[in-house]
């Protein structure tokens, strides 16, 4: 759902509309060039010491993180996304790194959301390194994805991670609002957290809690094959149980959100995940936290194994489908978000029971520019437009491939192209491809009129 208030939508399926202003467009590396289409830094692996103030509103510790050049052109420096920093007013930023080590330091780029470390000597490729730094995170006040609603917390992506080279150079897209910037390689996280024992910190992975000095206590979470690390603190209530196949739900309430309103996410939640499983592939990650409150101003926010939600089913059960569509099947958000939003709205729909029957018939464009594949520079400037297409378009062209190919075909393409994108990057063209492979009917015109570029 991502960044987005609910709306029902005339295909009788519930979609998002989010709100957003416009950004500008990310600036072109001029060493775009010089790279190749091996994506990297590879394999990173993040260590993060974090101790909070009483609050759970301020973080102060270190994090360093190791990886690999997996790319046959030398890797020279690295880059940080220091995403929360869209929430500052550059310089003035809420995410501080400082005393870098392992590397030098620039200035901070992008609306202050990227920080080039130049590397000591390049790192061909196989070869390793790593960087350090000290870490300081001051939440801001506002209910959202990084900010704070009175004594609660919530801090989704607020630990710097390293950005992607590729063929298109380095991705340094902006922050948007609208939708995700966000695109990371699979990586493993441990990341202890220092706290009031009066403050429960649910977070990504799964979490060992020992005593820590007077009063406090120190929580370590685990987490394997991830692309992002998300937590909140705050002396939320909780319930907990167990899905039929296993899978942990932890679900977290605000104080304003009754008990019974946890329990019945906690059931959505429990049935949703398994549904997931059975349709993509079995959820790899053994847990999953649900921080609610009703004061967000989207519908929710997912990061790999943590969720932050309104209470509402259709909301929870699409947050939870981009467990797969976003954290196991990754891909670039800012510059094809259709191929985590679209896929999990059509994985929500098949959850509950709804076809999409007739809903491409509903599909009226609003220029020869607007696409379901456009990036969010497109949609930051037509953001009226981004729920609509994107979520809704999106899932109607699914449902339309759908009841081309057949359903049996559909359900085996969605199913083998999880697994063979498991823990990877999608891409358009690869999507369509698969597609192709799945039947003997020629696709070309069906990308063709449902917009489907790439």
């Amino acid at each position: 759902m991502k960044k987005a208030l609910l709306a029902l939508v005339a295909s009788a399926a519930t979609a998002l509309t989010p709100i957003g202003a416009a950004h500008a467009a990310a600036p072109q590396n001029p060493s775009a060039t010089l790279a190749d289409s091996v994506r990297t830094p590879a394999t990173p692996s993040y260590t993060v010491n974090l101790t909070s103030n009483s609050s759970g509103s301020t973080w102060t510790g270190h994090e360093s993180v190791s990886f690999t050049n997996a790319s046959a052109t030398p890797l020279t420096e690295v880059y940080l996304r220091l995403w929360d920093n869209y929430h500052g007013s550059c310089p003035s930023t809420p995410i501080t790194v400082s005393n870098v080590t392992g590397g030098t330091a620039g200035s901070l780029e992008v609306g202050c959301t990227a920080l080039k470390v130049t590397l000591p000597s390049p790192l061909n490729q196989g070869q390793s390194g790593s960087i350090g730094f000290d870490l300081s995170i001051v939440v801001p006040s506002g209910v959202d994805r990084f900010g704070r609603d009175g004594s609660y917390n919530f801090l989704g992506n607020a630990l710097p991670v390293l950005a992607i080279r590729d063929a298109s150079g380095w991705h340094l897209d902006p922050y948007t609002d609208n939708g995700e910037s966000f695109y990371s390689l699979a990586s493993d996280f441990t990341v202890t957290l220092d706290h009031p024992s009066s403050i429960s910190v649910p977070a990504t992975g799964t979490s060992v809690d020992t005593p820590g000095s007077s009063g406090r206590t120190v929580t370590t979470a685990t987490a394997k094959q991830v692309r992002d690390f998300a937590w909140a603190a705050g002396p939320f209530g909780l319930v907990s149980g167990t899905s039929p196949n296993g899978v942990k739900i932890n679900v977290y309430r605000v104080s304003s959100i009754s008990s019974s309103s946890a329990n019945s996410m906690l059931s959505t939640a429990k049935s949703a995940i398994d549904a997931h499983s059975g349709r993509f592939g079995a959820y790899p990650y053994g847990e999953v936290d649900v921080v609610l409150d009703n004061g967000y101003w989207f519908g929710g926010m997912e990061y790999p194994g943590f969720v932050l939600d309104l209470v509402s089913s259709t909301a929870l059960a699409h947050e939870l489908a981009h467990q797969w569509w976003y954290g196991i099947v990754g891909d670039d958000e800012y510059n094809s978000p259709w191929l985590d939003e679209a896929f999990a709205d059509y994985s929500t729909d098949l959850y509950q029971g709804l076809t999409g029957s007739g809903c491409w018939n509903n599909v009226s464009w609003a220029s020869s520019a607007e696409k379901i594949t456009n990036s969010m520079a497109y949609w930051d400037a037509h953001s009226s437009r981004y729920s609509t297409v994107v979520y809704s378009y999106g899932k109607c062209a699914l449902h339309d491939l759908r009841q081309l190919i057949g359903t049996t075909a559909m359900t085996n393409l969605l199913r083998s192209y999880a697994q063979s994108h498991w823990y990877g990057v999608s891409t358009t063209a690869e999507f369509k491809a698969a597609a192709q492979a799945a039947t003997s009917t020629d696709l070309t015109s069906f990308w063709t009129q449902h917009r489907i570029d790439g």
